[in-house]
């Protein structure tokens, strides 16, 4: 099995259409970020337009299609077995929808953070990493639930006291 850690970028919760996805594997060894041209701009929140439309632009933007190609082709390079962490089942649908019909065979299925981020050190973890990479930024916030997650494995592999 290989863990990835996805995160996504969108116009607002009502009116939801994907503005970057960032995705990264749990050894670090593979990573991906995308940008969309063809989001519906209208739709951002005022959040959306102030903390993360600012940092769009640090890569070619792709429209629709050709994110669902280099979404396919992106997961052809990993081994089988993925699952995908994320902390929100909304990155999760549009990471679906994004690639539309055409699911990769190795992705079996969906590992949602929201207990695993309730342990001691997770959030620490995840702002470490931040003080140099800003949050709302679908790549750094997926390498944050990463850093997050390493952080906490001791405590999650300990054995139960007898």
């Amino acid at each position: 099995m290989m863990l990835v850690f996805l995160d996504t970028e969108f116009t607002d919760l009502l009116d939801c259409d994907l503005i970057s996805i960032g995705m990264v594997s749990l050894d670090g060894e593979h990573s991906l970020y995308l940008e969309r041209s063809d989001y519906q701009a209208d739709w951002c929140s005022g959040f959306v337009r102030a903390a993360v439309l600012p940092q769009l632009g640090h890569s070619s933007a792709v429209d629709r299609a050709e994110l669902a190609e280099r979404l396919a082709a992106w997961f052809a390079t990993l081994q089988t077995g993925i699952v995908v962490a994320c902390d929100n089942n909304t990155d999760w649908e549009l990471l679906l929808d994004a690639m539309g019909e055409h699911r990769p065979d190795n992705l079996i299925g969906c590992y949602s953070l929201q207990e695993t981020m309730g342990i001691a050190g997770f959030h620490a973890a995840a702002a470490r990493y931040h003080e140099h990479a800003p949050w709302h930024h679908a790549l750094h916030d997926a390498q944050a639930h990463r850093h997050g997650w390493m952080a906490v494995q001791d405590y999650i592999n300990e054995p139960e006291d007898e």
